[in-house]
């Protein structure tokens, strides 16, 4: 049985995303995935790491289940809108709180380079857009999808990252929403 764990990044519980969460959801449970879920506007932590990692700040409790449940899931579904070619403000802060060294990386001593520590693990990166797919990467070379998948979930080791860009969301029709909703919850049947 696959452990799947669900990270939504949307702040506002009545948007598309939410939805997108839910179908990913119901397509994994349909097949017989264990899913566990984290709502990121429902945790209570501060985003800011103050202090970078010269000095180290102790992990909220929501901050703590959160690295159990990434420690325990085998396939990762991030699903975030796209704001200013980045992820939402309080997703940004949680990579930052959550994906410390120690946890999600081991720094090599007088060297450059790191060991990986969550190996093993894939990830799927479900996001809206207001513009289409094509044109977010070919207008502006895909920044947030770089950004998580090879700058946060590679340098962790999490290296195999598809990814599922939903646009234009603004002014879309139900019959559009309709239709991503279908392929979202086949990706989650599928465990992709």
């Amino acid at each position: 049985m696959k452990r799947i764990l669900i990270i939504n990044g949307h702040p506002d519980k009545e948007s598309f995303n939410f939805g997108l969460a839910e179908a990913y959801k119901n397509g994994a449970v349909k097949s017989g995935a264990e899913v566990k879920e984290i709502n990121i506007r429902d945790l209570d932590f501060n985003p800011n790491l103050q202090f970078g990692y010269r000095k180290r700040t102790e992990l909220e409790p929501d901050l703590i289940m959160v690295q159990d449940h990434l420690k325990w899931a085998e396939h990762l579904v991030w699903v975030y809108p796209v704001w200013w070619s980045s992820v939402p403000a309080m997703m940004k802060g949680l990579l930052d709180r959550v994906l410390l060294p120690g946890f999600a990386f081991k720094k090599r001593e007088n060297s450059l380079f790191s060991d990986k520590c969550l190996t093993g693990k894939t990830a799927r990166l479900i996001c809206t857009l207001d513009q289409p797919g094509w044109y977010y990467k070919l207008i502006y070379g895909s920044p947030s999808h770089n950004a998580l998948k090879k700058g946060t979930l590679h340098y962790i080791g999490v290296k195999k990252v598809g990814i599922t860009a939903i646009g234009p969301i603004r002014l879309s029709k139900d019959e559009f929403r309709s239709k991503w909703l279908k392929k979202v919850e086949r990706l989650g049947s599928q465990h992709k």
